[in-house]
């Protein structure tokens, strides 16, 4: 599924299922909660903290879908289309930062 793809089902599934999108505002906070469910995730997994009982019912794949998703939601709204906006910004960070990681002392092992 290419990102488009992945748009167009999004807004077929929100306008057929879903009703209608939430305001930009109410999605925007929901898509900060799912960003700290899948931060819990990854804290306890690759972090130091331990899982609680309670943690056992996430999945780090399933948290990435759901901030997708939202985010998807966004763009949509939003008029974005997110395929030229990933191709622009990787442009961008071509070009501002094709030596600056390379000269990074901080990130040779």
């Amino acid at each position: 599924m290419t990102i488009q793809e992945a748009q167009n089902q999004v807004d077929h599934w929100i306008t057929t299922t879903g009703v209608r999108y939430f305001n930009e505002l109410t999605n925007m906070v929901i898509l900060s909660e799912e960003v700290g469910e899948m931060a819990r995730i990854i804290a306890r997994k690759y972090g130091e903290q331990s899982f609680k009982k309670s943690d056992e019912k996430y999945d780090l794949a399933d948290e990435m879908a759901d901030v997708f998703f939202v985010l998807l939601c966004l763009a949509n709204q939003t008029g974005v289309n997110l395929t030229e906006a990933l191709e622009k910004n990787l442009l961008k960070k071509e070009n501002r930062d094709k030596d600056r990681h390379r000269n990074n002392e901080k990130l040779r092992g």
